[in-house]
């Protein structure tokens, strides 16, 4: 999954990525709540996790701002605030779920996972005949299971996510792998090249095409 983490506490946003990041999932972080709903009507996500209690903009008021525009991302929202009363404000704003601090991590991530199971997010991805379950984390290409690696999940969630558009080096360095590397190096390469031998090896069709002098795209033949 692809998850928005907004939170401006450093230690508690650094264990929140860490661990969503471990667990296989995609993340991206704000530490403030402009840069978050700005964050949240930029791109698509499966999932959110919102601190109740933030700068520039609290919590709540994100969560008010999407569902006014009719965004349906699942929403769990994060607060120190965990009287009933707090909580029930929390929903009634338009959160899907409610986590008092102090949590654990194992509980935060099976109510994700609840929510995503649940909700109207997108759980698949699909071109032509190959098809990414992102709650189940599987692959499949014609019916047959195709096993990747996590970082090689990542890369084909990205580029499906940018199906039929071009992908740069630059773009994958930055969303897949999180750093600003020097967009020369040939890590990307190396793990594209791997991942065209799992899904179109012994296939008809290539779904996996390098545009040359530009990067690589992912389309039907």
């Amino acid at each position: 999954m692809r998850i928005l983490v907004i939170e401006d506490d450093r230690e508690a946003a650094a264990y929140l990525v860490k661990g969503l990041t471990e667990s296989g999932h995609r993340v991206d972080l704000a530490g403030d709540g402009r840069e978050g709903l700005a964050a949240a009507r930029g791109e698509r996500f499966d999932a959110m996790v919102i601190d109740r209690m933030l700068p520039e903009l609290d919590g709540l008021s994100i969560v008010a701002a999407l569902r006014a525009a009719h965004d349906a991302t699942p929403v769990l929202v994060l607060s120190a605030l965990g009287d009933v009363e707090d909580r029930v404000v929390g929903l009634r704003a338009g959160c899907d779920d409610y986590l008092p601090k102090p949590f654990a991590f194992s509980e935060l991530l099976a109510r994700l996972e609840a929510l995503t199971r649940r909700g109207t997010a997108e759980t698949k991805l699909r071109v032509a005949d190959l098809e990414v379950d992102l709650i189940a984390r599987t692959v499949m290409r014609a019916e047959r299971p195709i096993e990747l690696l996590p970082r090689e999940f990542r890369l084909l969630e990205y580029l499906m996510r940018h199906a039929g558009h071009i992908v740069t080096r630059t773009m994958l360095l930055e969303k897949v792998w999180d750093h600003h590397f020097d967009p020369q190096t040939n890590v990307i390469d190396v793990h594209v090249s791997r991942l065209r031998q799992k899904i179109d090896k012994g296939f008809e069709h290539p779904l996996l095409h390098t545009v040359r002098g530009a990067g690589y795209t992912l389309r039907a033949s």
